[in-house]
């Protein structure tokens, strides 16, 4: 005998009827739950405490409930209809995805040359803004070895960006080294300080290296505020040194001995060569520091790095030496975050401790965690947005931080995994 199987599928009405169901017993709940809270008060009349009820503000709650409850469930409904459709086309996008990851090579070449012709096609505003989103590409893809590949939650991050930066500032102030000559000396000392931290919390994990890092951060901001013979205090350090092209400097007129851009090419003397130069320096760094991770992460360090944030307990068990790994992954982070402030330290000419506070830390790593850990692509699509988007939105300067915030939750919500949430992996067995 011959059975037919019913239909899986339920139509619009049925699914608007079940919606409304969840919203009426969300109703009910709500209104039993809020008739103590909201629907009755007490009041003092004819000098006795007497129960009045509030049955507008009862009915209010209630309805605010029900109408929450049936639009989620029709959200969670039309999730649902659109999830199965994903999943039918889903062939077409894993081939998307091969065609991008066989030509990874040329989209990041344009990506490259897009970048590298920004001066030729933009204004000022634009090469100077792209050169804060370099330095935070550069700071956020340091990051992401310690916190992507290495798994080592760290929220002291901006106190390696604040050393380099100091260093620069500092050396060349009272002992007039150059920009190239502080260059390695700042990557150093971030480095040396980088591994100092280290140390004392190789057995921590989770919230307590977490809790450690970000007292890490406060600690040298106290420092950088307080030790004014040093560090000027919170009023900073001014007129530092800018960075020479071969020695040719961008000013109007040379120091002692030295000679300038314009003068040495016979050129009409413009602030923006050096905006222009600092861009292409600034670009280069980001360059390096992405071609740099994208090659340890094949080495050997870069596999216990990944294996170390899988599981720490397998890590030992096979011989990989976790303190060394740790020290190694905090020293590189370090180091980069160090030469990303001195490139700060020279575009800005002018740093203080404000200008980095917690919130750097925080929004440095919430590129990393909305591009995706251990993203390239995805670092890069999070910094543009990030720090483009307030910069953007300056006219609605009252409301710009809530956008901001909103654009984020929404991007957690719909791309919980971060924007580029897959990568491709850094061992293939076959």
């Amino acid at each position: 005998m011959q059975t037919t199987a019913l239909p899986t599928a339920t139509t619009p009405t049925l699914q608007f009827m079940s919606a409304l169901r969840d919203a009426v017993a969300a109703g009910v709940i709500a209104f039993l739950l809020a008739l103590p809270l909201l629907g009755l008060t007490t009041a003092r009349v004819d000098d006795k405490t007497a129960v009045l009820a509030r049955w507008e503000w009862l009915g209010i709650a209630v309805a605010c409930v029900m109408i929450g409850r049936l639009i989620l469930s029709l959200w969670e409904q039309a999730r649902a209809v659109k999830s199965r459709k994903q999943a039918a086309t889903g062939a077409i996008g894993q081939a998307i995805r091969k065609i991008y990851q066989r030509n990874s090579v040329l989209v990041a070449a344009a990506v490259v040359v897009l970048a590298a012709g920004l001066p030729f096609y933009a204004s000022r505003t634009w090469v100077d803004l792209a050169t804060l989103v370099l330095i935070y590409l550069t700071l956020a893809w340091g990051l992401s070895i310690v916190v992507g590949l290495a798994g080592l939650l760290d929220l002291g991050y901006v106190a390696f960006y604040a050393i380099g930066a100091y260093t620069f500032a500092l050396l060349a102030q009272n002992l007039d080294l150059t920009f190239w000559q502080c260059l390695p000396l700042a990557g150093a000392m971030a480095a040396a300080l980088g591994v100092l931290l280290a140390f004392p919390i190789l057995r921590l994990r989770g919230d307590y290296l977490a809790i450690v890092t970000l007292a890490f951060s406060q600690i040298i901001q106290t420092v950088l505020n307080n030790w004014a013979s040093l560090t000027h205090g919170p009023n900073g350090v001014t007129g530092i040194a800018r960075p020479s092209f071969f020695g040719l400097e961008f000013s109007r007129r040379a120091s002692e001995g030295q000679e300038t851009f314009h003068g040495f090419f016979g050129i009409p003397f413009d602030s923006e060569y050096r905006l222009i130069y600092m861009f292409y320096l600034t670009l280069a760094l980001a360059l390096v520091v992405n071609l740099f991770s994208l090659r340890i992460r094949k080495l050997p360090l870069g596999r216990a790095w990944e294996a170390m944030r899988e599981d720490e307990v397998a890590c030992r068990a096979l011989g990989i030496n976790l303190p060394k790994t740790k020290l190694s992954a905090y020293a590189i982070g370090a180091t980069i975050a160090g030469l990303a402030g001195c490139f700060f330290a020279a575009k800005q000419g002018f740093i203080s401790p404000d200008s980095f506070s917690f919130m750097e830390t925080a929004i440095i790593l919430a590129i990393v965690v909305l591009g995706g850990m251990g993203s390239q692509m995805g670092i890069l699509i999070a910094t543009l947005f990030l720090v483009l988007l307030p910069e953007i939105s300056r006219e609605f300067a009252d409301f710009r931080m809530l956008i901001f915030r909103i654009a984020m939750v929404l991007v957690m919500v719909f791309k919980p995994g971060g924007l580029v949430s897959s990568r491709q992996p850094t061992v293939r067995l076959s």
